[in-house]
């Protein structure tokens, strides 16, 4: 299998309720593209009239980006007041167009659409027992099961939203949900926090997202965000609704940092914190704790420039852009094989000569995944003439796998296991490294609990002891 060197992004999803009546495809595909940066494999919407025929869905899901993929035409096409739609990294299943979401499933009590972003850690154990059972699977991915058993709890259950509960019993790991039933839009997020969810309002619809900047994107208040396993349920009946049952306490919580670090967009706010204000602080504090003799500051685009800034004000040193972002290529992660992604870094990252040469750089970037990428950057900045290049990292190293959604690999693949900070400092070719510690890392996210597992190997849950990267893969 080729390898990548940076971390794979999460999913991004979408789900809007008019109750006035309107079209909102159009809608979804704004709030979509504003969570593009969450996923470029694939992309999909899908709405249903409510005062329709019940349970008819129009949907169109495709493989690449949603300007690559939805036209005018086929917006128009695609008439309903309620709808729900994905943008996808894949973390566990194939990148193929079966995969793509919003799912929707056909079952005896109507017609559900749903989009997850997130990973279960028992969707093994889960799809067999439904296997066994006489369950048929269109995809290899474990949004199908959480689908299922929300089809399968709905025929005992008083509502959807009380299905949605009961499934969350049984499913464990990471997930925020949109579920789109005939007249209701759910939103769900797994007790333990650790992906993004939020409400919004634009005139008399109702919104979910993974994240802020797509409700400013389409004009739209935020309202709040979808606690830590809350489920809400949006009707034209009773507005907002919300079951807390499934509600931990904080102690138990682990939000994933990598939303304060690296996945979220800057002018997003996760769980009321300014994402743009913890990379800010993540470069201030590198700069407190690995300081360096350096002319001029310079950031990674995008991920890294935040905290490139907050080095800089801590430090005192100028701020610089010493790259040029070629904006039509995507991120070097996102492309399929490794020879593609090499020649993405070139593509994508071109040094800006006349702004390093003969001086000492500090370059920030937001993570070090094996290495490869940042032994290239550092390289660049050496032929453009760098006198001296300083690498700091905006978070600490990988030395675990995550099992929740973020991409991080196997441990024989990480640069940082079992090596020292020197010996990887050598593999890059920096004339110095340093990392954000540990212990800052709760300072990213305002004091609200985070996960660390790909940091310290503590997982807010106990850890598959199936590998579930890819496991339905045949």
């Amino acid at each position: 299998m080729e390898q990548k060197d940076k971390l794979s992004e999460e999913c991004g999803v979408f789900g809007i309720y008019d109750f006035d009546g309107g079209d909102v495809a159009s809608t979804i595909y704004y709030g979509l593209f504003a969570l593009q940066h969450r996923g470029q494999e694939s992309c999909g919407i899908a709405v249903s009239d409510t005062e329709g025929p019940k349970g008819k869905v129009l949907s169109v899901k495709e493989m690449g980006l949603l300007n690559e993929n939805f036209t005018p035409d086929t917006l128009e096409k695609l008439k309903g007041d309620i709808g729900v739609g994905h943008v996808r990294y894949s973390t566990a299943g194939s990148s193929t167009r079966e995969n793509a979401q919003p799912l929707v499933l056909n079952y005896v009590k109507g017609t559900l659409g749903l989009a997850h972003n997130g990973n279960l850690i028992n969707a093994g154990q889960l799809r067999r027992e439904l296997e066994y059972s006489g369950a048929i699977f269109q995809t290899t991915i474990d949004s199908e099961v959480i689908a299922y058993h929300i089809a399968r709890e709905r025929l005992k259950s008083k509502s959807v939203e009380e299905a949605v509960g009961r499934a969350m019993k049984k499913i464990k790991g990471a997930y925020s949900l949109i579920v789109m039933s005939p007249r209701k839009l759910i939103g769900a997020r797994d007790p333990y926090g650790f992906k993004p969810l939020c409400i919004g309002r634009r005139d008399n619809a109702y919104i979910l997202a993974s994240e802020t900047c797509a409700l400013d994107t389409i004009g739209a208040e935020f309202v709040r965000d979808v606690e830590p396993g809350e489920i809400v349920t949006i009707s034209p009946e009773k507005g907002i609704e919300s079951d807390s049952h499934m509600c931990l306490g904080p102690e138990c919580q682990g939000r994933c940092v990598f939303e304060y670090i690296y996945f979220a967009r800057p002018d997003s706010r996760i769980d009321g914190v300014s994402v743009y204000e913890s990379r800010i602080r993540a470069g201030r504090f590198l700069a407190m704790d690995s300081p360096a003799e350096a002319d001029l500051v310079v950031g990674v685009p995008e991920s890294g420039n935040c905290a490139a800034l907050g080095y800089a004000m801590e430090s005192g040193i100028p701020y610089g852009q010493a790259f040029v972002k070629n904006t039509y290529v995507g991120r070097t992660f996102i492309k399929p094989g490794q020879k593609s992604r090499e020649s993405g870094v070139q593509v994508k990252l071109n040094a800006i000569r006349e702004v390093v040469k003969g001086k000492r750089i500090i370059m920030i970037d937001d993570s070090i995944v094996r290495g490869t990428t940042s032994d290239r950057i550092v390289r660049m900045l050496r032929e453009a003439g760098a006198k001296e290049v300083h690498m700091r990292v905006s978070s600490p190293p990988f030395l675990y796998p995550c099992y929740f959604g973020t991409d991080v690999p196997a441990q024989d693949q990480l640069i940082a296991y079992e090596r020292t900070t020197e010996e990887v400092r050598q593999m890059i070719g920096a004339d110095t490294l340093g990392y954000l510690r540990q212990e800052r890392l709760k300072e990213l996210s305002g004091g609200l609990p985070i996960c660390t597992g790909c940091f310290t190997g503590k997982y807010p849950m106990k850890p598959p002891a199936e590998n579930i990267r890819g496991e339905y893969d045949k």
